[in-house]
């Protein structure tokens, strides 16, 4: 058990944050299943990070007066049950409270595991585990939402969860650790936080925006959606290595991050045709440049920082912070470009119905099915796959009407591409912006490190 206490709270710590984004490719299901609105099922995303966003600061404000093993276990077992009570959530207004109810037992339980992974591996070995284990919960969060949605169901994404969380009560109390009754020696490191807070609204398009274009643009199953966007966590990974292969100065490698990030946004806004190969190297650049910045950027923010918890709970505050203003951002902008698209795709539709080798009454046929369902998905981009189905045509004229299909497919898809083309830009923006935030002290001041 001794053994196992170490990596179930670094578990703990991965599922925690990629909770803030795993729903992502289950929301057109979670949408259809429990019959809502798009409005209402963002906020099954948008709920967690405000609350763990607003918690944490005060989580760890506690944590200086409570035995932190109790805190942690308590905060586990909350985040488990809640967990348990979103697989079974028969509403979206009962998966909204329990998902704010998760997030609130996350906060205790992600600060509560710093305390008791420095008291079981030391200082160094225990903030760097809880801060790699972080970052790989952020990046993989959306891999394993989808695959576990494809595979079994949304509900799935929060029933494997509580096995992990419940083994990892009995470990928390098995450590021994004692508050950090330190005084509050020092102000929050701001430039650290800001920075983390823009990367992490950067982010939000990498780890949300792209799952939407693959899923409900260019109309991928949540299954090849998630493998592909798997690109994001293993470059994570890779610049851990890569880091300590060149040796940068901190600054430099924190600017060279925010650069890849920028860079790989910029790539996914203006992809040459619809395929997830030209995901692939965007992709890339983004995972590189979130392995070079966060955990950088947290382990500052906190090193030589008392009480160690309390600047901690400001790190976790900016990163989820920054993922809201980030969707408040980036949703309102991609929504209007589809609504804005519409009109174009719907001239380019009748365009290519009016040239297919058709005859005059099935292109009318065509154009109502089509009309239908553009009128029914409105708001989206739409899948007239069952357009195509209600149509009866000739059998030497079906090939011509798969061609047909296949047109506009590749219309939509060029559409959607479109639509979410100022949502990447933007989220590129932002990242440039975090990289002006590192950059302009040392303008400023050669000899400033941060």
């Amino acid at each position: 058990m001794r053994r196992a206490v170490g990596p179930l709270l670094a578990v703990t710590v991965a599922l925690v944050l990629a909770d803030s984004a795993v729903v992502t490719l289950a929301l057109p299901d979670i949408l259809r299943e429990l019959d809502t609105t798009v409005g209402q099922v963002a906020w099954v995303l948008i709920s967690f990070n405000v609350v763990l966003g607003i918690c944490a600061v005060p989580t760890a404000m506690s944590l200086t007066r409570v035995q932190p093993r109790l805190v942690s276990a308590v905060g586990i077992a909350v985040f488990a049950g809640s967990s348990a009570w979103c697989a079974w959530a028969d509403s979206i207004e009962v998966l909204i409270v329990a998902r704010c109810v998760q997030a609130l037992g996350g906060a205790f339980a992600l600060l509560g595991c710093l305390e008791l992974l420095v008291a079981e591996h030391g200082e160094r070995r225990g903030v760097a585990a809880w801060v790699t284990a972080g970052v790989i919960g952020t990046a993989t969060g959306p891999v394993a939402g989808g695959l576990l949605t494809q595979a079994i169901s949304w509900q799935a994404i929060f029933v494997v969860q509580v096995p992990f969380a419940v083994l990892a009560v009995p470990a928390a109390l098995a450590v021994r650790a004692e508050p950090e009754r330190t005084p509050d020696r020092h102000r929050p490191a701001l430039l650290p936080n800001l920075t983390l807070a823009l990367l992490s609204a950067a982010l939000t398009a990498a780890l949300f925006l792209l799952v939407l274009l693959l899923v409900e643009g260019w109309r991928r199953d949540p299954a090849t959606a998630a493998l592909t966007v798997s690109v994001v966590p293993l470059a994570a990974l890779a610049a851990g290595p890569l880091a300590r292969l060149l040796r940068p100065p901190h600054a430099v490698e924190v600017a060279a991050g925010c650069f890849l990030i920028a860079g790989g946004l910029v790539g996914l806004a203006i992809p040459p045709a619809a395929h997830l190969a030209w995901t692939v190297a965007p992709q890339a650049l983004v995972g590189l440049g979130l392995g070079m910045t966060v955990d950088r950027l947290t382990a500052h923010a906190m090193e030589l920082r008392l009480p160690r918890v309390r600047h901690a709970g400001w790190t976790i505050g900016a990163r989820h912070v920054g993922v809201v203003v980030g969707l408040a951002i980036l949703t309102p902008v991609f929504t209007a470009d589809l609504r804005d698209a519409e009109a174009p795709a719907e001239e380019a539709i009748a365009a290519l119905v009016l040239d297919a080798p058709l005859e005059a009454q099935e292109k009318i046929a065509v154009a109502e099915a089509l009309g239908r369902e553009l009128a029914g998905q409105e708001g989206q981009v739409p899948d007239l796959r069952r357009a195509f189905e209600s149509v009866t045509v000739e059998p030497e004229r079906r090939p011509a009407l798969a061609r047909l299909e296949r047109d506009l497919d590749v219309q939509l898809e060029r559409a959607a591409t479109r639509a979410f083309r100022d949502s990447f830009l933007i989220g590129a923006g932002l990242a440039l912006l975090a990289l002006l935030a590192v950059a302009l002290p040392r303008l400023r001041n050669p000899g400033v490190t941060a």
